[in-house]
């Protein structure tokens, strides 16, 4: 049972995430559906895994009166998945992540709380497309960006997120890597490899359809808003913009752990973000000092995942139910995907 205490503790937490307050009614409602999937957590022994693009109710932790037990980028999430102990990981992501939660522990019963919850980058290429490229290339080595299904995972050599992509790059010998599906995310990668390394990129051309979004007019026209600001722009965004964005004003093109840190290490008070929207809402509740200036660009698949349809997750345990929400892979598949997914998590 939530006290009035815990309740106003999350109260606080969302409103320093997402400054417009709901009205009463729906702010009751909401925290209705948090108090029963607390107690469903516990009765089930569940955890909640949840991305930072999750809507901001969905990342107020256990501990502030919340249902996350991790929140955290791609990376993060997958350290926290291998290493949970409970029955069950609810994630609150897109499901390549949750595919990825049961890779690394198959033992565990992983629910996604909506099918609908995809990604554009994922669905881009398929483990034939890769098949394929491998035969056009033979030996170059193969980099999966971790937003891909397990299927695709299977078919590369070593899995990567935003975060150690460089490290990784670094790490693989010969002059050229097949870095798939993010082309924005290759060319961006490819100006540093390239300076560093000597090596080639060999892209695909999947696109991040929120990312893609930022284009050099949209940052540009902040940037003479707000002369002031820093710009957080992702790996993910188009290389074109990156190129624009962080000409002449102080900022960073990196993954989100990367931008949630510099935010911390900077002495700017304004920062323009070039990312989904709900990174805002991380933002400003872990630096509340601070302003962000947030073109609302939101993932609809991310979006697919709301405290109701996690509370459906969390009543369906047991049920005949559980079946829609369970996260189920081929064993060879998953097998496979395993070993790139484990090299990837050494560089961690």
């Amino acid at each position: 049972m939530l006290t009035t205490q815990t309740r106003g503790t999350f109260s606080e937490k969302l409103r320093a995430m997402e400054p417009v307050a709901l009205p009463e009614q729906d702010e009751a409602a909401l925290l209705d559906a948090v108090e029963e999937i607390r107690e469903l957590k516990k009765k089930h022994n569940a955890v909640v895994l949840s991305h930072f693009y999750m809507p901001a109710e969905l990342q107020v932790k256990h501990e502030d009166g919340g249902i996350a037990d991790f929140v955290g980028d791609s990376l993060g999430l997958s350290v926290a998945a291998k290493t949970v102990e409970a029955d069950y990981i609810i994630f609150c992501g897109v499901k390549f992540m949750a595919e990825t939660a049961k890779i690394l522990n198959p033992a565990k019963q992983v629910l996604l709380p909506s099918f609908d919850a995809g990604c554009s980058l994922a669905e881009s290429i398929t483990g034939e497309d890769v098949r394929l490229l491998k035969k056009l290339w033979p030996g170059v080595p193969v980099v999966a960006y971790i937003n891909t299904y397990a299927e695709t995972k299977a078919e590369a050599d070593i899995c990567c997120t935003s975060r150690n992509a460089m490290d990784i790059a670094r790490s693989l010998g010969g002059d050229k890597l097949i870095f798939l599906p993010d082309l924005y995310m290759g060319r961006n990668l490819q100006t540093k490899i390239k300076a560093e390394t000597g090596k080639e990129l060999i892209l695909w051309e999947g696109k991040c359809e929120v990312h893609e979004q930022f284009t050099p007019q949209r940052i540009n026209g902040l940037k003479l808003m707000y002369p002031e600001a820093q710009v957080l722009v992702h790996w993910e965004v188009p290389d074109d913009t990156v190129t624009d964005a962080l000409k002449g004003a102080g900022g960073i093109v990196g993954s989100t752990s990367d931008i949630i840190r510099f935010v911390g290490e900077s002495e700017s008070k304004q920062f323009i973000l070039g990312s989904e929207c709900d990174l805002g809402a991380t933002l400003r509740g872990m630096y509340p000092n601070k302003e962000f200036i947030v073109p609302c660009i939101k993932c609809p698949h991310m979006k697919q995942i709301t405290i109701p349809r996690t509370l459906d997750a969390l009543r369906a345990i047991g049920s005949e139910k559980e079946k829609l929400f369970e996260i189920t892979l081929e064993e060879e598949i998953s097998k496979r995907a395993l070993i790139p997914i484990e090299r990837m998590l050494a560089f961690s």
